[in-house]
């Protein structure tokens, strides 16, 4: 060692201040042991954005999650926003992945990329952008995106992964549309598509960490119990009373979720259904019913712990 340039030793007491070391039975599982707290399910109200000033709502789990940033779920941050006519708010966050539902309205954001206009009803995925939103009449927009991934990893995005991102509400619902007309639709879980980006053909999804599925539940249908290891942030996009999600951890023998948590489906609201969980969705009203779950599945599919499986009846 050149003592003339050597670094000065750092103390044994301060090197050995963080050390822990517990027998494997007593670490091995912390959620079940509940040092790693559970994810809840959990519900957020349309009244929450319906009137008011422009504001960003979160909806922040951090006090149930115990982390010392918002988020909804371990990885994700989902927020209501709401931004009055002739009026613009900006978002920032430090995240790899934006994904932006325009439940009302209509207006341009301006990013370092360039201005994006979109409109009620489409689909908009950022790469973790400085944007303004201007809002040309009063709008809304369901927000998720990963800076809870980045808060827990002690992260900053070095590069974008793709470009901003824009599926309009016409292009979707068209594929959507189409799905539900297959001849083989009655023989599949559920009508959905999946938006994506060519730049991520492994998981096959919006971005990288983002899962995004758009689908329809007819009136007087029932998709099949599933779960995953992801946790979903669904946003009901359009539904009348009777519609609902039945969530629980088991299945009984006969296929029906064990002791059910009913989530009724409200138009604009969003809830939270926790990773492992079976659920599956219920439509008992006139009408049919849209649903949008965002999850971190691109992230999960990448790493092969998205476990995801389907209850088929015989």
């Amino acid at each position: 060692m050149n003592t003339e340039t050597a670094l000065e030793l750092i103390p044994t007491a301060r090197l050995e201040q963080d050390v822990q070391i517990f027998e494997y039975s007593k670490a091995a599982n912390p959620i079940e042991s509940g040092s790693t707290p559970r994810i809840p399910i959990k519900q957020y109200a349309a009244d929450l954005y319906a009137t008011g000033k422009s504001r960003i709502v979160p909806l922040d789990l951090s006090a149930e999650l115990r982390t010392p940033y918002a988020a909804t779920s371990p990885s994700l941050l989902a927020s209501f926003v709401r931004i009055n006519a002739g009026e613009a708010l900006t978002t920032s966050p430090i995240a790899s992945s934006e994904f932006y539902f325009v439940i009302r309205g209509k207006g341009i954001s301006e990013t370092t990329a360039g201005a994006i206009a979109w409109k009620a009803g489409d689909f908009v995925a950022l790469p973790g952008l400085e944007a303004t939103h201007f809002a040309e009449e009063d709008a809304a927009f369901y927000m998720v995106n990963d800076s809870p991934l980045f808060a827990y990893l002690g992260a900053n995005q070095s590069q974008p992964r793709f470009q901003p991102t824009v599926y309009t509400r016409e292009a979707v619902y068209a594929e959507l549309e189409a799905a539900r007309n297959d001849p083989e639709a009655s023989k599949r879980s559920r009508i959905s598509v999946l938006l994506a980006n060519k730049n991520f053909e492994q998981t096959m999804t919006i971005t990288h960490t983002l899962w995004t599925m758009f689908g329809v539940v007819g009136t007087g249908t029932r998709q099949l119990p599933h779960r995953h290891q992801s946790v979903a942030l669904d946003f009901v996009v359009e539904a009348e009373p009777g519609a609902y999600t039945l969530l629980g951890p088991e299945l009984n023998q006969d296929g029906t979720i064990k002791d059910a948590v009913r989530v009724d489906w409200v138009t604009g609201a969003a809830f939270v259904t926790p990773p492992g969980y079976w659920h599956e969705h219920v439509n008992a009203s006139g009408a049919d019913a849209y649903v949008m779950p965002i999850q971190d599945a691109g992230l999960h599919t990448y790493l092969r712990t998205l476990d995801i499986q389907f209850y088929l009846e015989d």
